[in-house]
């Protein structure tokens, strides 16, 4: 069902990316609510990635609009949007190596939040408090194993001070006690009133955190609703899952 674009915090209506003759995301409606954690899943070039790189301003959209409190901003850049209340982690955490943890987020709420110096030290501060890295606060980011690099990634976003935050597939590579462990940082992240689009592979891990479920193939909504109604769905099964999660 096609959303209002003035409804909830974030929405979409009629999203369209090209390249080419390739369409990677298609005509897609999205409604994020104020405190809703929201999951996307789908096969490999379904084109969730693609999706929150249109949301975040980091690639313009073809066609569609996009409303952040029922403001237009499709228009805008990663950076505005940013500033704006949309944070962003990626799939692979690429830190600054050379800094330390703490620097990191400094750099993610100066530039990033557009935080004063004094305003930043705090968000970093609350950053990593959140996300659980206080114990590397003064480590060199290239140090940091694979679990604290994601635990960095999110913390750089969280120091933003977002009211919107997109997870890209923040558990991928990690094992499944590993991946529990971020569990507990979104819930936290959750708690704080930030509302969460998180796209991942590890399903049992998602379904921890998220209350509404969105599957993409070959760039379009294939389902939405409850999490176990969409996993039972079985254009879902076919397209993705292959058998039934139960």
């Amino acid at each position: 069902m096609p959303v209002s674009t003035g409804d909830g915090l974030l929405a979409a209506r009629g999203l369209t990316k090209r390249y080419g003759a390739l369409t990677v995301v298609n005509a897609v409606d999205l409604r994020l609510d104020a405190d809703e954690a929201l999951g996307i899943v789908g096969p490999n070039g379904a084109g969730k990635t693609s999706l929150l790189n249109l949301l975040s301003g980091a690639v313009a959209a073809d066609e569609g609009i996009i409303m952040l409190r029922g403001q237009p901003v499709g228009h805008t850049d990663a950076a505005w949007r940013c500033r704006q209340g949309i944070g962003r982690s990626h799939q692979v955490p690429r830190p600054f190596g050379g800094m330390t943890v703490f620097e990191n987020l400094l750099a993610a709420a100066t530039q990033g939040g557009g935080f004063s110096q004094a305003e930043a030290y705090d968000r970093a501060v609350d950053s990593l408090q959140l996300c659980g890295m206080l114990p590397q606060a003064n480590r060199q980011a290239a140090a940091l194993g694979l679990l604290e690099r994601k635990r960095l990634e999110m913390a750089r976003a969280v120091a933003t001070a977002p009211s919107v935050l997109l997870l890209d597939e923040i558990g991928g590579g990690l094992t499944d006690g590993e991946a529990l462990e971020l569990v507990d940082v979104i819930l936290a992240l959750r708690r704080r009133g930030i509302a969460i689009i998180w796209i991942e592979h590890i399903v049992h891990v998602l379904l921890r955190v998220v209350s509404r479920l969105i599957c993409m193939d070959a760039g379009s909504i294939i389902a939405e609703g409850e999490p176990q109604a969409v996993l039972r769905d079985p254009t879902v099964i076919s397209a993705y899952l292959g058998s039934e999660v139960v």
